[in-house]
């Protein structure tokens, strides 16, 4: 069953968080939705500005309604991730998404408030639903570029929802994307979302760049040929503690990724008179399963398939 993510965000406010875990292949599709399922989890898909553009668009987007035929049991939404103006406008009106993120967490406030605007008004029109991003994040993702942390303001945090109409907001908290997120003694800025969630009582929002970049994952990596030096994550057990401040979406695309190298390094390392890419494959689809369940565990969500379902009838 395809949702909106504002479907997903009315159960588990408070409760818990629903994971939103990026994908880039057939593979990774497959695992996916099998851990979801075998953990009774709802969950998000999200797909990337890059992700439609590695192969084609239209073969993702065709994967994601395949797979709803084939885990008829699941119930998820599918949502654009870190989208420009443009991308949001054409994700709109494929007819494919539930959901959209405009980022243009990069401009002035007034400016993302223009364009967040413009992308809310458009997607309302089409009963789908947005995600805005206010502050930044350390790193890279798709075309936003940050070389440091610019932490979300409660009090612009406030404003900005109110003239966008935006129905979720990513802020920054001290997160960041890619395999390396923390240095030193830094930590989450709970007090961040304490303040918003004051100003924003049940606005549900969203925490980016929450891979957990697991040591034993990066340890394989390296044993197996790969040279991963000083990666870390965020902790896994603060993702209750984000939820019951309005954290309903947690976002993890990272530790797929290093699921995904730690698989292929090992299997070839271990067989090396191997070839054909479906023998890693059959690998990694239950691994990366395995990995989904355990997360959703941390979440929250794991279990809350049923509820979920008969509160989006």
């Amino acid at each position: 069953m395809i949702v909106t993510t504002k479907k997903l965000f009315e159960h588990a406010y408070g409760q818990y968080a629903i994971g939103a875990y990026n994908i880039n292949n057939l593979e990774q599709t497959m695992g996916l939705f099998k851990g979801n399922v075998q953990s009774k989890a709802p969950f998000i898909v999200q797909l990337s500005k890059g992700a439609r553009s590695y192969t084609h668009k239209k073969m993702l987007e065709s994967m994601m309604k395949t797979a709803d035929e084939i885990f008829p049991e699941s119930v998820f939404a599918i949502h654009l991730d870190h989208g420009d103006e443009e991308t949001c406008m054409d994700c709109i009106n494929s007819g494919v998404y539930s959901s959209v993120m405009i980022d243009a967490s990069h401009h002035p406030l007034e400016k993302n408030i223009e364009i967040t605007k413009r992308v809310v008004d458009a997607a309302h029109a089409k009963g789908l639903v947005v995600e805005a991003e206010l502050g930044l994040l350390k790193g890279i993702e798709e075309d936003v570029v940050a070389a440091d942390h610019v932490y979300t303001k409660p009090e612009e945090a406030e404003y900005f929802v109110k003239q966008t109409g935006v129905d979720s907001l990513a802020c920054a908290i001290g997160t960041s994307h890619g395999a390396f997120k923390f240095k030193g003694d830094q930590k989450l800025r709970f007090d961040i979302l304490v303040e918003i969630q004051k100003r924003l009582p049940r606005f549900p929002l969203v925490m980016h760049g929450s891979s957990s970049v697991p040591k034993d994952e990066v340890a394989r990596i390296n044993a197996a040929g790969g040279n991963i030096k000083g990666a870390s994550g965020v902790d896994a057990d603060q993702f209750l503690g984000a939820a019951k401040l309005g954290v309903t979406k947690i976002n993890i695309d990272t530790d797929g990724r290093l699921v995904w190298c730690r698989v292929h390094r090992e299997f070839f390392r271990d067989h090396p008179e191997m070839f054909d890419l479906r023998d890693p494959g059959k690998v990694f689809i239950p691994e990366y399963a395995a990995f989904i369940a355990a997360k959703n565990v941390k979440l929250g969500s794991a279990g809350r398939l049923d509820a979920v379902r008969a509160a989006c009838k």
